[in-house]
């Protein structure tokens, strides 16, 4: 079973130096534990997922610049997430707003190599499936 996973759920990034809160709009009106709950399709950059604080993937030009001007040493810069694709549905048949709902569990990637993956999911007595 999975547990429903609500705004201010805690996401971790495997390039990423911090964690980040999920942000999830109101639009669909459905809540979990108070909060509004996540669909797969809650996955904008800045907007839903904000920066993961220093990114360490060399797939990041910036990250990459920035260690080849230090001559080779890695080198941190500032996250700005790419999210090419939705979180993977682990639950496809319940539905926030007619999409799938997001549960525990479920991960998305960054174009720059990273694994977004949610480490608490802002709601403890809700599960899924």
């Amino acid at each position: 079973m999975a547990q429903a996973v609500g705004s201010t759920a805690m996401l971790k990034c495997t390039f990423g130096l911090a964690p980040s809160t999920l942000n999830v709009l109101p639009a669909a009106r459905v809540t979990v534990e108070g909060k509004p709950a996540a669909a797969i399709v809650d996955d904008a950059p800045m907007l839903n997922i904000p920066p993961f604080g220093m990114c360490n993937s060399l797939a990041n030009p910036v990250v990459a610049a920035a260690t080849a001007a230090a001559l080779g040493v890695l080198t941190p810069m500032p996250c700005l997430p790419v999210i090419p694709a939705p979180w993977i549905p682990l639950a496809p048949t319940v539905l926030i707003g007619g999409k799938p709902a997001l549960v525990s569990g479920s991960m998305c990637t960054c174009a720059y190599g990273g694994v977004i993956d949610i480490g608490f999911p802002a709601s403890i007595r809700t599960t899924i499936g």
